[in-house]
């Protein structure tokens, strides 16, 4: 019997592990979201706060992005203005 595995989007954790340790989540999840670091934690894993699978929705990946882009803006000001 031949198994086919199903291919599956990785968790947004995932996605991100080259920043992973880097960056401040906790602080994303309130600046940006308005929730809890916890919140956060479970969505990047994929799941929901009941433990069932919980993806990020559309305008939440879009929150994401802006957050990461925003971000991204203010280090790159800041390394500028390194006298």
């Amino acid at each position: 019997m031949k198994t086919t595995i199903k291919e599956t989007v990785p968790t947004m954790k995932r996605q991100m592990d080259d920043i992973l340790i880097d960056i401040s989540w906790a602080q994303i999840s309130t600046r940006y979201f308005g929730k809890s670091r916890s919140w956060l934690y479970h969505k990047m894993d994929g799941i929901d706060g009941n433990g069932g699978k919980g993806d990020f929705t559309p305008e939440e990946k879009e929150t994401l992005r802006t957050a990461l882009r925003d971000l991204a803006g203010r280090i790159i000001n800041c390394a500028e203005n390194i006298q």
